[in-house]
């Protein structure tokens, strides 16, 4: 994939990617890490060179858009909630956060939870709110105001506030409601 860089390891082949480390089988890091990622580290700066604009992000530099484009939000939407209510959020904050940025009432939301909905699909029928480009950080090591890609920066919004709600962020600062 574009973006990957292969190495051996103890007669071992490693691949890596940006921020990751897989070895031949396509697992994260088995085994010995710190020597898979010193190796990682040794040659990552070729990285640069791959792949001289860093704002599209890591999804772009491995070739994964398209794949999370596909994968189905019903099925990472249990791992919003559960990231949430770790830090002692609620389901319904969880779902208020969803609804603000797609614009979508509670009937939708369950809707697409109940088709299988990719976050493509999701995207595509979603009204993002007007207030959603006052959304910044950093997510996944990427900032999210810089990416290129707009379906990967609106996952990538959705993935901010589920952080922000998990820090403890209180909703009104959440919703950049003034």
């Amino acid at each position: 994939m574009r973006g990957d860089l292969e190495a051996h390891v103890a007669g071992k082949r490693v691949v890596c990617r940006p921020e990751r480390v897989y070895d031949e089988c396509g697992a994260l890091g088995a085994g010995d890490h710190d020597s898979l990622r010193a190796e990682c580290a040794r040659i990552r700066p070729a990285l640069t060179d791959l792949d001289p604009d860093p704002r599209r992000g890591r999804a772009y530099a491995t070739g994964m858009n398209t794949r999370v484009f596909r994968m189905s939000f019903a099925k990472v939407y249990p791992l919003y909630v559960q990231k949430a209510e770790k830090k002692g959020r609620t389901r319904a904050e969880v779902d208020e956060v969803i609804e603000w940025l797609t614009g979508f009432d509670d009937a939708d939301l369950q809707r697409h939870l109940a088709d299988g909905t990719s976050f493509e699909d999701l995207f595509a029928d979603a009204q993002l709110n007007p207030n959603a480009s006052l959304i910044k950080g950093v997510v996944c090591g990427v900032r999210v105001e810089e990416l290129e890609d707009p379906l990967m920066q609106k996952i990538r919004y959705l993935d901010k506030l589920v952080d922000e709600l998990a820090k403890g962020k209180a909703m009104q600062q959440i919703l950049r409601t003034p």
